[in-house]
Parts: C-alpha cells; sequence; structure tokens
C-alpha cells in the first residue's frame, strides 16, 4: 500500500491510484472529465490547479510501446481533445505534457497548464516542481477550490457534448 496526500491535505492508502480512481474508490475533485474505453482523464488529487489534467491508462502499463494501436489512437485523440477544451473554455495557450515510465501505477500524462502567476517561478521544465508545491501549499483555499472545480465543470461540458 502507498500514502498519497490530496491536494485538499487528506491521506488515504492505496495499492494503486489510478485503479482507485478508475473504479471510484477514490473520487476525483469534480469527477471525471472524460472516459474512453482505454482511457480516464480527471483534475490532478494532488495539485489544485485548475486544468491540470491527469490522462491514465486503464490498463497496468508503464511505458509509451506497451499501448496497442487502438490505445494509442485514443491517446493522442484523447489528448488532442482535452487540450482543445483547455483552450477554448479555460484559455489556457500553453500546457507542458509530463509521462515518466518509473511510475508505481499506470501509465499517464500530466498536462500541466501554465498560468501568468507560474513565471515568477520560472520558465522552464524546472519550474514546475515548484509550481506544484505552492498550489498544494499557497492554493488550497476556498476560493481557488471553487475556480478548479467550476473548470472541471466547464471541461467536462465541453469534452461531452
Amino acid at each position: 500500500m502507498r500514502t498519497i496526500t490530496l491536494s485538499n491535505g487528506r491521506m488515504v492508502e492505496v495499492e494503486c491510484l489510478s485503479c482507485a480512481l478508475i473504479s471510484g474508490v477514490i473520487e476525483p475533485d469534480g469527477g471525471v472529465v472524460l472516459e474512453t474505453e482505454y482511457f480516464h482523464a480527471h483534475q490532478d488529487v494532488a495539485y489544485p490547479i485548475k486544468g491540470l489534467i491527469i490522462l491514465a491508462s486503464k490498463r497496468h502499463i508503464k511505458c509509451l510501446d506497451e499501448l496497442t494501436e487502438e490505445e494509442r489512437n485514443d491517446y493522442i485523440n484523447s489528448l488532442s481533445k482535452i487540450r482543445k477544451a483547455q483552450r477554448k473554455v479555460l484559455g489556457i495557450e500553453h500546457v507542458y505534457y509530463f509521462y515518466n515510465e518509473d511510475t508505481m501505477h499506470h501509465f499517464h500524462t500530466w498536462m500541466v497548464p501554465r498560468y501568468q502567476w507560474m513565471y515568477k517561478f520560472g520558465r522552464s521544465v524546472e519550474s514546475v516542481r515548484p509550481v506544484l508545491l505552492h498550489a498544494r501549499n499557497e492554493l488550497n483555499n476556498e476560493e481557488n477550490i471553487k475556480e478548479v472545480i467550476e473548470a472541471i465543470r466547464a471541461l467536462k461540458e465541453e469534452l461531452n457534448e
């Protein structure tokens, strides 16, 4: 079992975070943003940044080259669809994409939006960790959480038309 700290500070013990999210054992803030046959997209549960979406495989795999052809097509189509919605409904002009193969759980991609307030931490990939920690420690308040939930609602509405 692993202990995961959610953005609201609550700690949960899970064997696999993605399985817990996909099965509904853990409900991400605002619920599921997009679900396909092979993938599950939700607001990141650890960092309260509006539009920070995780696209995770439903299958236990860790590497991009483990995706089947159908999963690869679904993956790129889902990423593209989410990105288009981020731009259209949230006005997000830039996104950093991260995926790593040494994860403890499912293959997943972080879609980290860039907002003006983030530039005080820098413009490169090195700025992302300080941004995430700032969000967890300083933006975990009622006003920001309302904005995050509204962003999730707007994305869900756009993506599930």
